[in-house]
């Protein structure tokens, strides 16, 4: 699916009785007059994947428009409504007036998808006065609700300062996002539930309050506070004290969180007896050392929680065993093995757990978290991918969903494959030539995104031009998750020797365009280059002559030597066109020269004298002392122009864009300089006339032709 930009213009007034009434259903009431007026423009702002809706309405039909964005509405003008709300191209302001520098154009993305119009004879019933008995009960009830949101969050805000938010994570919300949402740390302490506390409050008020909500009673509960650690984790640091207890909200809060005041982040330690109800929490002391444990299923590639435990200091792992066995679902004498997850940015570090040491010697305090797994001694690559912990934890923290286009099709997801950040380039390459069902992934060309026009970049990646997966998807600041990919005819290493060049061949007397893609070694000439364009393209007699151009934004900037290396030519933004060499030009004698001619009309939204070139440039021979209605004679032959189309032209003479009418008696040779100069693409013969071709996006305009030939492409 994709979203047209192009530009599509519409009326303030629809006349649908129009032509007999053709554009009227069969079944349609013709005894009334079917004229429609514009009454709102539906706006959508952005591509297929997303973007902001909003609208221009004209709520009585009048002059008088607004703009409706969410809650936001404004007076706007009916140029914004209407006009600009047409698609198509934007320019760019040019930079140096003076000089006819084209400006740039881009596609709009913010335009019409929906229009309301209204009939002049319902506008009477339509347009009318709204009382509340004329909206709809679930309408009226829709906005009373969001009325009464819209006062509390209002009455919120102005209150906030006198309020705590408390987030209580429990052991039930680690069970719920572990192995699911996260796999790092402990809990989103945004997706917990939180309380808006009043900070005078006692915090044992507040303890009531959650024996209210989890059924807990309050000498049942013990809370933790929770710690930014230096390597930038979080976990529940130590117990609340009594006293601390004792104080209020606010209080508690400006001691725990200096950083952030405007929220208490606390975990609800709750013990159970052996008939999994609650009992009070055993006491703590030094020696005690909360950990929290997650189990690893090496088969499943499953990670999820499964308790947390008191052990002393200086006992070892080894002699908890048959504790962490239970905990785990495995039976009392299975081995084992636990990871200390320790920390994840920018890399995982996840590190074994020696049995034989104690817990302190591990250096594990309250809060740490370990992993445990069976042991994975004697399991293979082929039973399982990620055999550890550290193993799996890396590929969590690395995958990437990567979503592939075909070049040709850039706007379309194609299909996505998984992927890991450290994939290398051959890597990549592998996994969409395996995709694809292609034999050699050398055929494979990858060119990266760019975030900000949302389009390919124009250089694909060269092989091996990028070490890993995330060099690829990179664009400053910004990640990416798509990839356009090309299948070539031959290997990339191989075509990278090779100059690829696009050059459009004009037919010396056939009205078309053909496309062809020549490569060749780096080195070559353009010399070369026309010799192999013989070979491919129909030429009007077997001597005929070719020259190799440089066309943007239809000028002639440039004839190539055929000397000139092709190496550092660029098709990229650049028009390479072919054609062939009138024999009246070889035989120009010292009194005649080549002159540059373009197609060119005012720009009537400029305040000053602004002309702007259109369709296909061309050179003409001209000779001493030939006056313009002489050479009108051969550029409507060229162009093949009827006379009635022809007559309408103007002809002036243009440099630097200030153009010159001429008139028929006058000497067009007089008003070129005798010898070439650089920048001679701004002296030219205009031929001023209206641009009858259909608007393009910017890719396909600059090359566009001032009368559409039919193009054929060869690859």
């Amino acid at each position: 699916m994709v979203k047209i930009n192009d530009r599509y213009e519409f009326p303030l007034e629809l006349d649908l009785d129009r032509e007999n009434g053709k554009y009227l259903s069969p079944d349609a009431d013709r005894s009334v007059r079917n004229l429609y007026t514009l009454h709102s423009v539906l706006v959508h702002s952005g591509g297929v994947h997303g973007g902001h809706y909003y609208a221009y309405i004209r709520p009585t039909l009048s002059d008088k428009w607004f703009k409706f964005d969410d809650e936001r509405v404004t007076k706007e003008d009916m140029k914004r409504a209407l006009e600009e709300q047409y698609g198509g191209e934007e320019e760019l302001p040019q930079t140096n007036p003076g000089f006819n520098n084209s400006p740039f154009k881009f596609t709009k993305y913010s335009n019409a998808y929906m229009l309301v119009y209204i009939r002049e004879s319902d506008k009477e019933k339509i347009i009318c006065n709204v009382d509340e008995k004329d909206i709809a009960e679930h309408l009226r009830i829709r906005l009373k609700k969001e009325q009464e949101e819209k006062e509390l969050k209002k009455k919120e805000k102005a209150e906030a300062h006198l309020y705590t938010i408390i987030k209580v994570a429990r052991d039930a919300d680690l069970v719920e996002q572990i192995g699911k949402e996260i796999y790092f740390d402990l809990v989103d302490h945004d997706k917990v539930r939180n309380f808006r506390i009043q900070k005078q409050l006692s915090f044992n008020t507040f303890k009531e309050e959650v024996a209210k909500e989890f059924g807990i009673p309050v000498q049942l509960q013990r809370f933790w506070l929770w710690a930014k650690r230096q390597n930038h984790t979080y976990r529940p640091n130590r117990p609340l004290t009594p006293q601390e207890e004792a104080q209020s909200v606010g209080q508690l809060r400006e001691v725990s969180n200096k950083a952030n005041n405007a929220e208490l982040k606390l975990f609800l330690e709750v013990a159970f007896g052996v008939d999994l109800r609650p009992i009070p929490p055993p006491e703590k002391i030094k020696e005690d050392i909360l950990l929290f444990f997650k189990l690893y299923d090496p088969l499943k590639e499953e990670l999820r929680y499964v308790g947390r435990l008191f052990v002393k200091g200086n006992s070892k792992p080894m002699e908890n065993f048959e504790k962490l066995n239970e905990m785990a679902g495995f039976a009392p004498d299975e081995e084992i093995e636990l990871f200390e997850e320790i920390k994840y940015d920018p890399h995982v570090m996840c590190e074994r757990i020696d049995m034989k040491l104690s817990f302190r010697d591990s250096q594990l305090e309250d809060g740490d978290i370990i992993c445990i797994q069976k042991s994975s001694q004697g399991q293979s690559s082929e039973e399982c991918r990620y055999p550890t912990v550290p193993a799996f934890l890396d590929y969590v923290h690395n995958r990437q969903m990567v979503r592939f286009r075909s070049l040709e099709k850039a706007k379309e997801d194609e299909f996505s494959l998984e992927l890991s950040k450290q994939n290398n380039y051959d890597e990549v390459v592998q996994s969409v030539a395996r995709h694809l069902g292609l034999e050699d992934p050398s055929k494979i060309r990858l060119t990266p995104h760019n975030c900000y026009s949302q389009q390919p970049k124009p250089q694909p990646i060269k092989y091996r031009g990028a070490e890993r997966l995330t060099d690829m998807l990179v664009h400053y600041n910004q990640i990416s998750d798509i990839l356009y990919y090309e299948v070539l005819d031959i290997p990339l290493p191989e075509l990278q020797g090779l100059k690829t060049l696009k050059i459009a061949f004009h037919h010396a007397t056939k009205d078309e365009v053909v496309i062809h893609t020549i490569r060749l070694p780096k080195q070559s000439t353009v010399g070369d280059v026309i010799s192999d364009l013989k070979t491919k393209v129909e030429l009007s007699h077997p001597d005929a002559e070719l020259r190799l151009l440089e066309v943007f934004y239809h000028k002639i900037y440039k004839i190539f030597p055929l000397h000139e290396k092709i190496e550092n030519i660029n098709d990229q933004y650049w028009t390479l066109r072919a054609e062939e060499i009138p024999e009246e030009e070889k035989n120009l004698g010292a009194l005649g020269r080549l002159i540059h001619v373009y197609h060119f009309m005012k720009d009537p939204a400029q305040n000053q004298v602004q002309v702007q070139n259109f369709g296909d440039p061309f050179f003409l021979a001209i000779h001493e002392g030939e006056t313009l209605e002489e050479v009108k004679i051969r550029i409507q032959k060229k162009l093949r122009v009827s006379d009635e189309e022809f007559s309408k032209w103007k002809f002036a003479f243009l440099s630097l864009g200030r153009p010159e009418y001429l008139q028929d008696s006058d000497i067009v040779s007089s008003r070129f300089q005798k010898r070439d100069v650089y920048g001679a693409w701004e002296q030219y013969l205009g031929l001023e006339h209206s641009d009858n071709t259909p608007k393009r996006s910017y890719a396909a305009n600059q090359n566009r032709h001032a009368y559409e030939k039919p193009v054929r492409i060869y690859n």
